[in-house]
């Protein structure tokens, strides 16, 4: 038996678990199980791996990409740079981590952009939005993170006026506002500033359609959500486990 699995907390909202239970079961995969490994704390990690010495691969989410990179072995380039990893290999009992996210997001994120989509709001500051400030890096598009409370790095949502919407016409969450079941939250942005040039990215999948990107959709802006990106990340993330 190969055992892959992931680990975060929650995963009501796990994607990976039915995509690659699919997966197996479409290719035929029989030998290989994926398993959701919700621990309300990080210090549970060396506990999943003692239980489950039959575990070959891990993806990681919400809120662990960056907890988790203490752990590893070694670490690709990009986790190196942006100290967050989404995917492990686990080989002879050691952990090899990588960041599939990046390549995930960039192979969604270039289909929708526009040559006017030159300056963008990370809305976060977690995991998920330093894979996408690598992705920007690597596209040449300015960049300013958003959270809660300002710091150096950091704009705070009640600087972002109408005029820095129109400044800024790619917006991209990282947040869970949004989510299942909290379907109801969303960022705190000036919605009414948005354009038919903006593009709002939202990397949560479910719903289809958050109440950020339905904001969007009413100013006709071009929206997508987390699909694509989680997709492609998956793929990724069997092709290194079985590299």
């Amino acid at each position: 038996m190969r055992l892959y699995g992931l680990i975060g907390y929650p995963l009501t909202h796990s994607f990976s678990k039915k995509y690659f239970t699919e997966k197996f079961e479409k290719d035929g995969l029989y030998s290989c199980r994926y398993q959701n490994f919700p621990i309300v704390s990080i210090d549970k990690f060396k506990t999943v791996l003692e239980l489950n010495p039959e575990l070959k691969g891990l993806n990681v989410t919400i809120p662990y990409k960056e907890n988790i990179v203490p752990f590893l072995y070694e670490a690709n380039d990009v986790v190196q740079k942006i100290r967050a990893c989404n995917c492990i290999r686990i080989i002879d009992e050691k952990l090899y981590g990588y960041n599939t996210d990046v390549i995930g997001f960039e192979h969604s994120l270039i289909k929708g952009l526009q040559s006017f989509h030159n300056k963008a709001l990370i809305l976060g500051s977690g995991g998920a939005a330093k894979a996408v400030a690598f992705v920007l890096d690597k596209l040449h598009i300015e960049y300013r993170f958003v959270s809660r409370k300002k710091t150096a790095s950091c704009l705070s949502y009640e600087e972002i006026t109408p005029s820095v919407i129109s400044e800024f016409r790619l917006i991209v969450n990282t947040t869970p506002l949004g989510m299942h079941p909290h379907i109801s939250e969303l960022p705190s942005i000036p919605y009414r500033a948005l354009t038919p040039k903006h593009f709002l990215f939202d990397l949560i999948y479910n719903p289809e359609k958050t109440l950020f990107l339905k904001m969007g959709e009413e100013k006709n802006s071009f929206i997508k959500n987390g699909y694509e990106m989680l997709v492609n990340q998956a793929e990724e993330s069997w092709k290194i486990w079985n590299s």
